[in-house]
């Protein structure tokens, strides 16, 4: 599956830690960032893939599955550290969800939003990966 988990360094400090996220952190170059907060309980973010855009998530706050699917294989990734993101390539079926109260979820992009990049329906993506 096209996706990878990437430590983001984290910096130690008594008075509170830092984590820094710079060009070699993320393989891609940054054009969109925006965050997921207040989710309420039970409700389901993405549910959709992308043709083109990656996307790096990182849990700065809580905790949220994110349910990937390449069409194949379907698997389950927790995060929960903010030190540590997960980078989703095109062509990956996303859906986060059981998201903790309190959660907070930033999404770094490599584009800007485009409507015409979604696959929001998942049988028109199976029918894709054919």
């Amino acid at each position: 599956m096209n996706i990878k988990r990437i430590h983001i360094p984290k910096i130690e400090d008594p008075r509170g830690n830092l984590s820094v996220i710079e060009k070699e952190v993320v393989p891609f170059v940054i054009k969109r960032v925006y965050y997921l907060y207040d989710v309420p309980a039970g409700a389901e973010r993405g549910g959709h893939a992308h043709k083109k855009l990656q996307q790096f998530l990182i849990a700065l706050s809580g905790s949220f599955d994110v349910i990937l699917n390449d069409g194949k294989t379907e698997t389950t990734i927790t995060l929960n550290k903010p030190f540590e993101g997960l980078l989703i390539n095109e062509g990956i079926w996303r859906e986060l969800k059981n998201f903790s109260s309190g959660s907070v979820c930033l999404v770094i992009a490599s584009d800007i939003f485009e409507e015409e990049d979604y696959i929001r329906d998942f049988e028109a993506f199976l029918k894709s990966k054919l």
